[in-house]
């Protein structure tokens, strides 16, 4: 999974922690969760992982090179890809539920 999140994203803040649950319940079983921040100031983004207690992997796109591949255009943009590096499920925004449907994808992904 790669979830794109930016410090000035409410949803994204909603979402991290519960991103934070799937990595720690499914990282034992081949589950991978790379969080890239778009800010331009990485100190603000590590404040706000610190502040919500993000274990998963943080990278920075500052340039926006990343996120201009993956066609990014909004936040936070989360991304589902197989072990094959195929890109699978793609969802905008993020909405209190949306986790449910995370896990179903995820866990089809992993018995496959």
């Amino acid at each position: 999974m790669i979830n794109f999140w930016a410090t000035w994203c409410g949803p994204c803040r909603q979402e991290m922690p519960l991103l934070d649950e799937l990595y720690s319940r499914y990282q034992r079983v081949g589950f991978n969760l790379l969080g890239i921040n778009i800010d331009d100031d990485s100190r603000r983004a590590m404040r706000m992982v610190d502040e919500l207690g993000v274990s998963f992997p943080v990278l920075f796109d500052t340039r926006k090179e990343v996120s201009k591949l993956y066609r990014v255009e909004a936040m936070p943009v989360t991304i589902l890809v197989d072990r094959e590096g195929n890109v699978r499920h793609v969802h905008y925004g993020y909405k209190p539920g949306y986790e449910q449907l995370y896990l179903d994808e995820i866990r089809t992904l992993l018995r496959e």
